[in-house]
C-alpha cells in the first residue's frame, strides 16, 4: 500500500496520496472503489462459458475514452460504490457466485486498482476458492506493475485499441497508450505465451486474449492494430476482433464515430486479420451493438 501514498501504479502517476483520500486522474482513493459484481455471459464463449463469469467491475479508470460504454461507472457518474462495504463483505459476494458452479473471476478496469485485486485473488484463496483470474484491461498499464501479478493473473484479456498516437489522444486521452499499450501486451505475452490453454468445457484456463474493437470511419487504423500484433509480438496468439461499437456517452453526435460501424468496413479487417496469418481469431455477429450495453444503475446492468 506504499505505493498508494504518491501514487504511480499506472502510466499516470499521478503521485496523490490516495489512503489520504487524494484523487488522481482515476478518481478514486484507495478504498475497494467496486462499482458493481454481477454474472456476465457477454464475454466471448472461451471467457464466459455456458455459466458465465463474475465480473468485479471497479469504479473510476485511466482513461477517458469518448465511446466508453461503461462511462456510468469509468467516468464516476455514478455514486455507484455499494457493491462491497469493506473486503469481507466483497469476498462473500464473490464466493456466493463461486458456491454456486461459476469457475471463472473477472477484473474490469483494474489498471488503477491493481493493490485490490491482489488483495482480493489473496482473500478467495486464503478462503479456499481457487477460481480462474481474468484481468480485463485497457491495457494502459505499466509493465512492472503487470510484472507484480506474475502468478497471481491466469488469463489477461488486454485491449489494444489504438497505434497512432493523435487518435489515442483525442479519443482516450492518451497520448502515449500506444507505446504504453504495446509494454504491457508485452509483458503479458511474456508471462503467458501464445496458448490459451482451455479446460475440457472449452473456458480459458491460462493465456492470453488480445480484443480490439473496429471503430466506424477507423478500418484502416484497426489494420495496423493488427499489423503491429503481427510484427512485434506475434501471429500465435489469440484475437478478439469486435464489431459491437455504439456510439456511447460523447461519442453520440461525433463527426466521425457518432455512428455504427459499417459491415464492409468490419469485414475488411476481418479479411486483413487472415492475411496476416492470424491463427485464432473470434468475430462477431454485425448486430453485436445491441447486446453489450449495460445500466449500472441496476443490480444485473447486463440484463
Amino acid at each position: 500500500m506504499l505505493v498508494l501514498q504518491s501514487c504511480t501504479i499506472c502510466p499516470r502517476e499521478c503521485r496523490v496520496n490516495r489512503i489520504e483520500g487524494e484523487r488522481g486522474y482515476c478518481g478514486t482513493d484507495a478504498g475497494l472503489n467496486i462499482a458493481s459484481v454481477c454474472l456476465h455471459r457477454g464475454e466471448e464463449p472461451v471467457i464466459s462459458g455456458a455459466d458465465g463469469i463474475c465480473n468485479i467491475f471497479f469504479a473510476g479508470c485511466n482513461l477517458r475514452c469518448i465511446y466508453c460504454q461503461n462511462h456510468e461507472i469509468s467516468q464516476n457518474s455514478l455514486s455507484s460504490r455499494k457493491a462491497a462495504v469493506d473486503l469481507p463483505d466483497l469476498l462473500s459476494l464473490i464466493s456466493e457466485f463461486l458456491s454456486q458452479g461459476i469457475n471463472s473471476v473477472g477484473f474490469v478496469s483494474p489498471s488503477h486498482m491493481v493493490h485490490n485485486v491482489r488483495a482480493i485473488i489473496e482473500g478467495l484463496n486464503a478462503n479456499g476458492f481457487r477460481p480462474v483470474t481474468i484481468y480485463n484491461t485497457n491495457s494502459y498499464d505499466k509493465a512492472e506493475t503487470l510484472r507484480s501479478l506474475d502468478g497471481l493473473i491466469d488469463v489477461y484479456l488486454p485491449d489494444y485499441k489504438y497505434v497512432t498516437p493523435e487518435l489515442a489522444l483525442e479519443f482516450s486521452g492518451a497520448g502515449d497508450y500506444p507505446s504504453v499499450a504495446l509494454k504491457a501486451i508485452r509483458e503479458m505475452y511474456y508471462q503467458k505465451g501464445s496458448t490459451l490453454r482451455t479446460a475440457e468445457n472449452g473456458t480459458a484456463e491460462s493465456g492470453m486474449l488480445i480484443r480490439h474493437l473496429v471503430l466506424p470511419g477507423y478500418a484502416e487504423e484497426s489494420k495496423k492494430v493488427l499489423r503491429s500484433i503481427a510484427e512485434e509480438i506475434s501471429t500465435g496468439v489469440h484475437i478478439s476482433l469486435m464489431s459491437q461499437y455504439h456510439p456511447a456517452w460523447l461519442a453520440e453526435n461525433h463527426p466521425s464515430i457518432g455512428r455504427l460501424l459499417y459491415k464492409e468496413e468490419y469485414e475488411s479487417v476481418v479479411e486483413e486479420m487472415e492475411y496476416l496469418g492470424f491463427r485464432n481469431g473470434y468475430i462477431q455477429d454485425m448486430d453485436s451493438n445491441v447486446s453489450y450495453r449495460p445500466d449500472f444503475r441496476k443490480d444485473h446492468p447486463f440484463e
